[in-house]
């Protein structure tokens, strides 16, 4: 509730991450693709800082990835340009 007051919605707060504007990758092999980042790591680390529980570093990578916040196709799937 305290992130809502703060930026509006949790959606707001989240996306301010990356300038509202998804990261797209080039990975060419699956095992390019990393668990986390030095992005999911801060956002972790925020969240923490928030109060909130139970929010890694792989969670967060996990989660950018499930909203659409940074593209992980492999170039060569049909999603890669969709996303």
């Amino acid at each position: 509730m305290r992130i809502q007051e703060e930026y509006g919605s949790f959606d707001s707060y989240i996306w301010r991450f990356i300038n509202n504007r998804p990261i797209t990758n080039t990975w060419t092999e699956l095992s390019q693709v990393p668990t986390t980042t030095e992005l999911s790591d801060a956002i972790s680390k925020d969240l923490y800082a928030h109060g909130f529980k139970f929010v890694g570093s792989t969670i967060c990578y996990a989660f950018m990835q499930a909203i659409g916040m940074v593209n992980d196709h492999m170039i060569w799937c049909e999603q890669y340009s969709k996303c």
